[in-house]
């Protein structure tokens, strides 16, 4: 299947909420804080898919946004082969270094808030993965300059703007999709790709306005829909490649 350039279509797919489901959505984040789940700022223990994960404050929680948790579903043993590398940008509490860990033969965890760095850390000694969970603490590509990956993981942040601290780094950016896109390129190695979650409750178009402009063919890999918002995780490889030509999509 031949991945095309992001469409008009493609765009709107990720557009905002409209007004009624912004409200409904406002209503849940309401419902978050009666029953404490906006506590961002504890320590929590969560379970994904049965794997334990230490969340401590100001690090993004996997389980509460649900995008965490919805990008590590997708990687399993179809995806990620045994002698791959992988990298997991803005790794937060780690967990889908751990799930890429599972099956690939080493992963690169990297996030610019130290204290998400401290916490996959625990998290990969936690479920007996460390011997194979590199993490590093660093912005975007620059923890691993000259090294290339068969996969690249990307939960990132979707809102526009200036981050007040390091938890809200895991939510807004002013040019975290430019630099990302930039550096992508030559960071996959010849048959590499990338998958990247986005999500309708922010402006992800940013993100496929800048892959369309740097030449990377995007389809979509998975996708969820839940009342107040859609996820939607993009298959993304440069269009020179020939994987653009010989992996499926799924749907």
């Amino acid at each position: 299947m031949t991945f095309a350039a992001p469409t008009r279509d493609s765009l709107r797919r990720i557009a905002r909420l409209p007004l009624m489901t912004r409200l409904l959505g406002k209503a849940m984040a309401l419902s978050y804080r009666l029953i404490g789940k906006h506590r961002y700022d504890d320590f929590r223990l969560e379970r994904v898919y049965g794997m334990p994960f230490v969340v401590t404050p100001s690090v993004f929680n996997p389980k509460v946004p649900r995008t965490g948790e919805f990008l590590a579903s997708q990687i399993d043993s179809r995806l990620v082969q045994r002698d791959w590398e992988v990298l997991d940008m803005g790794t937060g509490s780690g967990v889908c270094a751990m799930f890429a860990a599972r099956h690939a033969r080493r992963v690169v965890a990297v996030d610019i808030n130290a204290a998400a760095v401290r916490c996959a850390g625990i998290n990969a000694l936690l479920n007996h993965l460390e011997h194979k969970i590199d993490v590093r603490q660093g912005d975007l590509f620059a923890p691993v300059q000259g090294e290339r990956f068969d996969l690249i993981l990307f939960n990132p942040p979707f809102l526009r703007g200036t981050p007040t601290d390091d938890r809200d780094r895991a939510w807004r950016s002013s040019d975290v999709a430019e630099r990302f896109v930039g550096g992508l390129r030559e960071h996959l190695r010849p048959r590499g790709s990338a998958l990247v979650l986005l999500s309708t409750f922010g402006d992800g178009g940013h993100f496929l306005h800048a892959f369309r402009e740097q030449g990377f063919g995007v389809s979509v890999f998975a996708e969820r829909r839940f009342v107040n918002e859609r996820l939607t995780v993009f298959r993304v490889v440069p269009l020179e490649s020939q994987l653009c030509r010989a992996v499926p999509v799924q749907r």
